[in-house]
C-alpha cells in the first residue's frame, strides 16, 4: 500500500478546514444522523435548525469541535490511549454515557452476532503500540480507524472517534484524510460487519484505501477558499480561547 498523496502539515491542515462541514456531515451520516448538508452547515455557523432533534444537533457541534482539538493538538506526537479518549470525551459531550472513559459493561452491534470483548486499558495501550510501528502512513491510519472501530472502547461514538484519529495521523504527516462518502455507506458498513466477525481487514482495508482517502488532487486552494480557511481559523481561536477558559483541555 502506497501513500496516496504527500503534502506539506500546513496545506494538509488547511485542505481539512476548508472541508470540515462536509467531513462533519459525512461522519453524522454514518451513524445514521438523518441530516442534510445545509443542515449541518448551518449548525456548523450556528444558525438555528428546525425538524432536527437536540441529540442530533448536538452530536454536530461535538463533532465541530473535536475537529477543532485536532487542529490545536496537531503537533501531538501520536494518537496514544489518552488521545483517543480525549477525541471521545468531546465528540461525547452532554451526549453520551461516561464519554471518554473506557466503558464498564457489554455492548450489542446492529446487524451482527460479533459481540466486542470488554477493553482493558493494558491490552488497548498494547495494541496501539503495534499499530504505531506500522511505517506506511496510510495504512497506519486506516488500521488505527478500523481497530477503534471493532474494539468498541466507549459506550458509543466509537466510528466518529476512529475517523477522528485517523485523520490525525494522516494531517499531521501530510497523507490527506479519510471520510467515507455518503453513497457508500451502506457498501462499506457491509464490509465493517464483516470485518467484525471474522477480524479479516484486508477487504474493508483495500474499499477504504480505494473509495475513502481524499487528498483533493492537492489543488491549490482558491482566494475564496483561503478565505473560508481564515474564517474557519477565527472561529477556531475562539472555540480554543473560551475552552481553556472553562478548562475543558
Amino acid at each position: 500500500m502506497k501513500n496516496k498523496f504527500h503534502m506539506s502539515l500546513e496545506y494538509n491542515i488547511c485542505l481539512a478546514k476548508r472541508n470540515i462541514v462536509d467531513n462533519i456531515y459525512k461522519s453524522a451520516r454514518l451513524e445514521g444522523i438523518n441530516v442534510t448538508f445545509s443542515q449541518v452547515e448551518a449548525i456548523y455557523n450556528g444558525a438555528s435548525v428546525g425538524n432536527l432533534k437536540v441529540d442530533d444537533i448536538v452530536a454536530i457541534n461535538n463533532l465541530k469541535y473535536a475537529w477543532y482539538v485536532l487542529f490545536d493538538t496537531i503537533s501531538y506526537p501520536e494518537v496514544d490511549f489518552a488521545y483517543i479518549c480525549k477525541m471521545n470525551k468531546t465528540i461525547g459531550a452532554n451526549l453520551i454515557y461516561q464519554s471518554g472513559y473506557i466503558r464498564q459493561f457489554d455492548v450489542a452491534i446492529g446487524g451482527t452476532t460479533y459481540k466486542p470483548k470488554m477493553p482493558y486499558k493494558e491490552e488497548i495501550i498494547e495494541e496501539l503500540n503495534e499499530i504505531q510501528k506500522i511505517t506506511n502512513t496510510t495504512q497506519r491510519a486506516i488500521t488505527l480507524m478500523l481497530y477503534l472501530m471493532r474494539k468498541q472502547i466507549f459506550s458509543d461514538g466509537n466510528k466518529r472517534t476512529a475517523i477522528l484519529c485517523a485523520n490525525k495521523v494522516l494531517i499531521s504527516n501530510g497523507a490527506g484524510l479519510v471520510n467515507i462518502p455518503v453513497g457508500l455507506i451502506n457498501e462499506f458498513k457491509e464490509k465493517l460487519i464483516k470485518y467484525y466477525e471474522t477480524n479479516e481487514m484486508k477487504d474493508i482495508m483495500d474499499f477504504t484505501y480505494k473509495n475513502c482517502i481524499d487528498g483533493f488532487n492537492s489543488i491549490e486552494p482558491s482566494i475564496e477558499e483561503k478565505l473560508e480557511s481564515e474564517k474557519n481559523d477565527e472561529m477556531f481561536n475562539q472555540y480554543i480561547a473560551k475552552s481553556y477558559k472553562n478548562k475543558l483541555f
